[in-house]
């Protein structure tokens, strides 16, 4: 029967550093150097560093919106209505 089988995760729930950087339009080195900074999230499985897809994309907002936030400060009053 192939209902009692455990289901097969049809998305994946992580990106590899490579797909990462190319998200990001980054190269491959530095997409690892800044895992290892710890600027992008990743989990270590064994040798391979993997980016959990919900951690990247929460990254991505907070980064997304402290910009936009930076952008208000330096706009005048009148133009932020």
């Amino acid at each position: 029967m192939q209902g009692t089988r455990n289901h097969v995760v049809a998305e994946r729930l992580t990106l590899t550093i490579d797909e990462a950087a190319r998200a990001l339009g980054i190269g491959r080195n530095s997409a690892f150097a800044a895992a290892h900074r710890g600027e992008i999230p990743i989990i270590k499985i064994g040798r391979r560093l993997l980016v959990p897809k919900v951690a990247f994309e929460k990254m991505l907002a907070e980064v997304t919106s402290g910009a936009n936030e930076q952008a208000d400060e330096t706009r005048p009053p009148e133009q932020l209505k």
